[in-house]
């Protein structure tokens, strides 16, 4: 990966981590708990709580993701980023970009 490369790679990981985050913030104000004095009705507070059962595991995701992109981020100055950890041949720069958390190549991921 040349010089340029990282850089450019580097600008697209700042912007996704910001992106993120910001989708993290909306989830954990999505997650809340639902008071129960609200009298929303049996049906509204069943459909609520489902909602924020699939609000908390986007969540998750989230900050599964998160993680991920720190840690690219951390890496990509080091000699060895973009190459693959199983078979260690370049990871496709056009991967890199797309899911800038990956550390296999296509072939290896599998």
């Amino acid at each position: 990966m040349t010089l340029a490369e990282k850089q450019t790679f580097k600008e697209k990981l700042q912007a996704t981590i910001a992106e993120v985050q910001k989708d993290i913030e909306d989830l954990k104000e999505l997650t809340k708990p639902i008071p129960p004095e609200n009298a929303i009705g049996r049906v509204s507070r069943m459909d609520a709580i489902n909602n924020k059962a699939v609000n908390e595991a986007a969540l998750r995701r989230s900050n599964l993701k998160l993680n991920k992109l720190e840690t690219a981020l951390r890496k990509v100055d080091e000699p060895n980023f973009g190459t693959c950890a199983s078979c260690r041949r370049p990871i496709q720069p056009k991967r890199l970009m797309f899911m800038p958390e990956s550390t296999r190549c296509v072939r290896c991921a599998r």
